[in-house]
């Protein structure tokens, strides 16, 4: 059976505050291969992980993210939004998934940037769609990313060749056998996101994904644990 790699979605976030250095911790301990977290940036250009474009969702400050200064940003959320480089840090050698949600260039170019000056390239990789993933490509000749794709035509061959990615990722409800099938005949990996029920999970490790992505890590790890030893029904 092929190996599955778990992905933790923003951390741990049914114990800790999504994207926050506990909920990345508290993933990693309870089994995740790589967590997937959030970059944006500041007003004065530091990033920092956070999905949405303001606090109002998570830190109860409806004010939007750009417009505030890193101090601006600590002062308000008492250091609970952590930097990249301090989750680089912090989750020593364990992979990151960095998804830049509407990230331009110079974002993309801070980002990456981070990331080459805390020498974690090889532990690092990049989710996205197509323009976010040629701003990193542009700036990282060598990163490694997980393209998102969000339709069942698949992506034509000049974009794969020009974009080079390792992993094409899909909304769950997407993948089928003949899709898995299809992506890997092209020499890529198949990713999945974001499935959270057992029943998803053993169906995904059945279709031959390669990696999910899940909010629920003890689950999935559970799930995956089960498939090892031969046991249940994944079809």
């Amino acid at each position: 059976m092929r190996t599955v790699t778990l992905v933790a979605h923003r951390g741990d976030p049914y114990v800790a505050r999504e994207n926050t250095l506990p909920s990345l911790h508290s993933a990693i301990a309870r089994g995740a291969d790589a967590v997937e977290v959030d970059v944006r940036l500041t007003r004065d250009g530091v990033p920092v992980l956070l999905h949405d474009e303001t606090l109002k969702r998570l830190w109860g400050h409806d004010r939007p993210l750009a417009r505030l200064t890193h101090a601006q940003l600590t002062e308000l959320t008492s250091g609970g939004v952590p930097t990249l480089r301090e989750a680089l840090v912090s989750v020593g050698g364990h992979r990151l998934m960095l998804d830049l949600p509407g990230a331009d260039d110079a974002a993309v170019h801070a980002i990456v940037g981070t990331v080459r000056e805390c020498g974690a390239d090889e532990r690092v990789y990049y989710t996205g769609g197509p323009v976010g993933m040629f701003a990193v490509r542009a700036a990282d000749r060598g990163a490694e990313i997980a393209l998102t794709w969000t339709t069942l035509a698949p992506p034509r061959p000049a974009l794969l060749g020009a974009l080079r990615p390792r992993w094409l990722n899909y909304r769950f409800g997407l993948v089928s056998r003949e899709l898995a099938d299809r992506v890997h005949a092209d020499g890529l990996l198949l990713s999945a996101w974001t499935a959270d029920t057992r029943r998803t999970m053993r169906r995904l490790v059945g279709r031959g994904v390669d990696s999910i992505t899940t909010n629920r890590v003890d689950t999935l790890a559970s799930v995956l644990l089960e498939s090892r030893a031969g046991k249940g029904h994944f079809a």
